[in-house]
C-alpha cells in the first residue's frame, strides 16, 4: 500500500514530483472490482519499472452523476471509498478534478495537452480497452495513440476480464447488488461490497425495540443495495463485529431518506462518530412494511438468528 498517496484537485502547476513524469491511467473506477484491479496493478508495476510515480486520474462527480437528467446510476463507491480501495493497490497520486462544464466542453486534444501534458506530463497512460474521453466523447484509444507519438508518451490498452460469459463491470456489479446476488458481486469486486461511513445520532427505536442500532447516512444520490444483510463491521476494534443491518427507508414507521442501520452482535458500546466500514455477506430478505412495530420486532428476531447462522456465531 501507499502509505501517503497525495490527492490532487485544482492543481495550477505540476506538482514537483511530477515534474520528470508519470505512469497514468483515467477512469471513472466506480467500485474499483477486478477489472480495474488488472489496470491499477500494470500502472503500478509499469511506474515501478520505469522509477516514475504512478496516477489515476478520475472525476468529481462522475460524467454520468454530470450528464444525469434525473436519477443517475447507483453509485457503488463514494469518494472517500474510491481513494481508499486505490490508495491500498499501491498508487502515489490521486488526481481528481471537478467534472463540469468546463470538462464536458473540452476537445481531445485540449484534454490530452490540458491534462495529460501540461499537469501530469504523462510519460505512459494505461486504459481499459472500453475507454473514451474529451468532448462527445470523441476521444479514443487510436486517438491517445496518435498524440503519444506526438507528444512523447505511449499508450498500453488493458483488456477486459470476463467472469464466466459476463464482463467484469461497475454495471454488471450493480445488477447483481440489485438482484441481492452477493455472491456474483463478491466475485466480480474481488472482496465484499462494503459501504462506509460515520455513525451518527438517530430516533433510538431500534433501542426501544431492544435491536440498538449504529445509524449511518448514505450520502449518495441513490443506493445499489436494499434490503436486510447478514454484515461485518471493520473500525471498532481490532476484529471485524458481526450483525445484521438493513438498508432502506423503513416504511414501517414511514421514512423516507433511505438509510444503513447496523445491529451489532454481543456489543454494547457508545459508537457515535465513529468511521465504520459494512461488509455485506449476505442477502436475508427484502425491506417491506409490516402493519405494527410488534410484527416489526418478532422479524428482527429472526433476521438476527439468520445472520448468527450465516456468520457462525
Amino acid at each position: 500500500m501507499s502509505a501517503n498517496m497525495q490527492l490532487m484537485r485544482r492543481p495550477q502547476t505540476t506538482p514537483g514530483p511530477l515534474a520528470g513524469g508519470c505512469v497514468g491511467t483515467i477512469g471513472t473506477f466506480d467500485g474499483v472490482h477486478v477489472g480495474h484491479g488488472r489496470i491499477l496493478d500494470r500502472v503500478r508495476d509499469e511506474a515501478a519499472a520505469r522509477g516514475l510515480p504512478s496516477v489515476v486520474m478520475t472525476f468529481e462527480p462522475t460524467p454520468r452523476e454530470f450528464f444525469s437528467a434525473g436519477e443517475p446510476p447507483a453509485r457503488l463507491t463514494r469518494f472517500r471509498e474510491k481513494y481508499a480501495e486505490i490508495r491500498r493497490r499501491g498508487i502515489d497520486w490521486f488526481y481528481c478534478p471537478p467534472f463540469d462544464t468546463t470538462m464536458e466542453r473540452l476537445a481531445p486534444d485540449e484534454f490530452i495537452d490540458r491534462l495529460l501534458v501540461n499537469v501530469l506530463h504523462v510519460r505512459h497512460l494505461v486504459v481499459g480497452d472500453d475507454f473514451v474521453f474529451g468532448r462527445k466523447r470523441a476521444g479514443t484509444v487510436a486517438v491517445l495513440e496518435r498524440a503519444g507519438a506526438e507528444r512523447g508518451f505511449s499508450v498500453e490498452q488493458v483488456g477486459s476480464i470476463l467472469d464466466g460469459s459476463q464482463r467484469v463491470s461497475s454495471t454488471a456489479i450493480r445488477r447483481a447488488l440489485a438482484a441481492g446476488d452477493l455472491t456474483a458481486a463478491t466475485a466480480l469486486l474481488g472482496r465484499c461490497y462494503s459501504m462506509t461511513g460515520r455513525v451518527v445520532d438517530g430516533r433510538k427505536l431500534g433501542k426501544q425495540l431492544g435491536f440498538p442500532t449504529a445509524n449511518v447516512s448514505l450520502n449518495r444520490r441513490a443506493s445499489p443495495i436494499a434490503g436486510i444483510f447478514a454484515v461485518r463491521v471493520d473500525g471498532l476494534g481490532p476484529t471485524l463485529r458481526k450483525g445484521v443491518a438493513s438498508v432502506g427507508t423503513r416504511p414501517t414507521i414511514d421514512g423516507i431518506e433511505p438509510l444503513l442501520e447496523v445491529h451489532l452482535f454481543d456489543f454494547d458500546r457508545d459508537i457515535y462518530g465513529e468511521y465504520i466500514r459494512v461488509e455485506f455477506v449476505q442477502k436475508l430478505r427484502d425491506e417491506v412494511r409490516f402493519p405494527d412495530l410488534d410484527a416489526l420486532t418478532a422479524q428482527m428476531h429472526v433476521d438476527a438468528a439468520e445472520a448468527r447462522n450465516i456468520l457462525g456465531c
